[in-house]
């Protein structure tokens, strides 16, 4: 009984999402490993490669924010199901791309939107979970975790995707990330609850904790009284989406380019790019892990607006630092190791994000956490285009201080927002100032 109390649901349920979280990206990125296979096989060219690669940016974008709705409306617990469910079935449909059936680029380029519109459900129901199960004081860390999965699954599907693509052919990389992806999501459906209170091996302790922390935030009490347009049209949306928009378009870099710089300025080879390109991985893995645990920290000891804002714009700064030294060493290994650190200071910042989008906004988190990742995934289609595009006019190096600007001014709007004043407080003393009678005020 003792060992029962001891094993926290909450804590299981958030390892689990790290799961989801890696398997997510298991599905988006084994496009990337399998492309030149495909490529071959089509008879298609890198510009229209490129084209498939940029059809998940779109539909991943698009549905950021009904999925957060769905979320919220349907529970995280059936939506990250259905959504896994999704990513199996439209994994499984990109092996149909034969040469010989007609517009296969085409079709590729549909199926590719569709699995990002239903991937697009992952961290904004993910994210209300950690608003109705995770303590404030816990939540750097909950998302730490969770967010460890993206490191975590790119980093690892380049070892095991090229060895099954080696074996088997692409197409059973897709099947293999499929059933991967369907077997986590049945545990999910099974496991998870939407709330605390439904789940029938939670303790009366954990669920204690759980409902004190939603008590002092009153969400169930607090949320309902404040209009959708207050909650959207709101300084600290504005500030993280913006804010989001520049860690996506760093973050893109490493995910869609990194591996080309290594090889095509860098010169290394083969082996040496694929120990190099998962470097970065690895960084973001334990800076999401590490910057959840001190945000945490430093959130208890400083309160919410130093802890969770202070790590977010010292990283993001120190980023665009990484961005700028490393493009312009000279040694290409010093060069890999150093702009592999700006992806880990990047991650950094990433629980803070996530965290404080549960802690302002409650029982919207998701939708809120949606238009905040919307703004994330625009970043990243700006910087396919935008970053080959400086390094084949301006250089390389061009290409990295833009990106280390932006992400610097990303750390800045950090200032702006402030996780201490719920929006639902923000609401009610505009309202209350708004009926104050002018003599009084």
């Amino acid at each position: 009984m003792a060992l029962k109390r001891r094993l926290q649901v909450r804590s299981f349920l958030v390892v689990w999402l790290f799961v989801l979280s890696a398997i997510a990206y298991l599905d988006r990125t084994n496009i990337a490993i399998a492309g030149a296979f495909l490529r071959d096989e089509l008879g298609i060219s890198n510009v229209q490669l490129g084209w498939v690669f940029s059809a998940f940016l779109l539909g991943y974008a698009a549905f950021q924010i009904p999925g957060g709705w769905m979320a919220g409306r349907f529970g995280p617990r059936r939506v990250l199901a259905a959504g896994v469910l999704w990513w199996g079935v439209f994994s499984v449909l990109t092996t149909m791309a034969y040469p010989r059936l007609g517009h296969a680029l085409l079709l590729l380029i549909l199926i590719r939107f569709s699995l990002g519109a239903g991937e697009a459900v992952m961290y904004p129901a993910s994210n209300q979970f950690v608003a109705q199960w995770i303590p404030v004081s816990e939540r750097g860390r909950a998302n730490g975790w969770i967010f460890a999965g993206v490191g975590a699954g790119a980093g690892v599907s380049i070892p095991i995707l090229t060895w099954i693509i080696g074996h088997y052919g692409w197409r059973a990389s897709f099947w293999f990330s499929a059933l991967a992806g369907i077997a986590v999501g049945i545990a999910w459906y099974f496991m998870a609850r939407d709330l605390p209170e439904q789940h029938p091996h939670i303790s009366p302790e954990e669920l204690k904790l759980v409902q004190a922390t939603r008590s002092a935030e009153g969400l169930h009490r607090l949320d309902a009284s404040v209009p959708w347009r207050a909650t959207l049209l709101n300084l600290n949306v504005a500030a993280l989406t913006l804010s989001y928009f520049s860690f996506g378009y760093v973050a893109w870099i490493f995910f869609s380019w990194f591996f080309i710089y290594l090889a095509q300025v860098r010169g290394l080879n083969m082996k040496a790019n694929s120990f190099f390109s998962m470097i970065p991985f690895l960084a973001m893995t334990v800076c999401c892990l590490v910057g959840g645990a001190v945000s945490d920290a430093l959130s208890k000891k400083l309160g919410l607006r130093r802890g969770r804002c202070g790590i977010a714009v010292v990283s993001l700064v120190l980023t665009g630092v990484f961005l700028v030294v490393g493009s312009h060493v000279q040694g290409p290994y010093a060069a890999s190791v150093i702009l592999a650190g700006g992806a880990g200071a990047l991650y950094l910042s990433q629980s803070s994000f996530w965290a404080v989008s549960a802690d302002i906004f409650g029982e919207r988190s998701g939708v809120v956490s949606g238009v905040m990742n919307m703004g994330g995934q625009m970043g990243g289609a700006v910087t396919a285009s935008l970053t080959p595009y400086l390094a084949g006019r301006f250089g390389w190096n061009a290409a990295f201080v833009f990106a280390a600007t932006l992400v610097a001014l990303g750390g800045l709007l950090w200032l702006m927002v402030d996780p201490g004043r719920p929006i639902a407080a923000s609401f009610r003393e505009v309202c209350a100032s708004e009926a104050e009678p002018a003599g009084r005020r």
